[in-house]
C-alpha cells in the first residue's frame, strides 16, 4: 500500500474527512477579510454570543464584525496589515489561522478566493469511486434473446 493510500485511508475512515489540503500560502489576506466563526455546532449569528465569546477567549478579541450574510456574522480580523497584507502577529498566530482552510469551511458554506494558493482536493477522487461502483463483469447476468 502507497504513502497516498495509506493517507486517504487515514483521513477518510479514521478523521472521516472528505477533502484535504494542497499548495501554499500566497500571503494575499484574502482568508483574513471574510471570516466566518463556528462555535460548537454552529456559525455565529448574534452579536452578544459574540460578545461573550470575546471575553472568554483571546482570540475573538482580534475580530471585528464587519457583516451579516445568510451564513451568519462576517468578521475580519484586525491583525492584518492593509497595506502589506501581512500578519502583524504571524510568527504567533493562532491555531486556527495555522490549519486555514479546513474542511469546516465548506460545511459552512464558505469558498476559497480565486488568487488563494491551497486548493482542498476530495480525498476520493470522482474516478475512484466510479471505479468502486462500477459492476465487475462476473457479476453481470447476461440474458439471451
Amino acid at each position: 500500500m502507497s504513502i497516498g493510500c495509506l493517507k486517504k485511508f487515514f483521513l477518510s475512515k479514521i478523521l472521516r474527512k472528505k477533502y484535504y489540503r494542497s499548495g501554499k500560502c500566497k500571503a494575499c489576506g484574502k482568508c483574513c477579510t471574510q471570516i466566518y466563526v463556528k462555535h460548537y455546532k454552529h456559525v455565529l449569528q448574534d452579536e452578544n454570543e459574540f460578545k461573550k465569546l470575546q471575553y472568554l477567549h483571546s482570540f475573538y478579541a482580534n475580530l471585528k464584525i464587519i457583516g451579516k450574510d445568510d451564513i451568519g456574522l462576517v468578521f475580519e480580523c484586525q491583525n492584518l496589515d492593509t497595506k502589506t497584507h501581512k500578519c502583524k502577529i504571524h510568527r504567533f498566530r493562532p491555531g486556527i489561522c495555522r490549519r486555514y482552510p479546513q474542511e469546516e469551511l465548506f460545511s459552512m458554506g464558505g469558498t476559497l478566493s480565486e488568487n488563494c494558493g491551497y486548493k482542498m482536493e476530495p480525498i476520493i477522487s470522482f474516478s475512484e469511486i466510479l471505479e468502486r461502483t462500477k459492476p465487475n463483469s462476473h457479476n453481470i447476468i447476461k440474458i439471451k434473446d
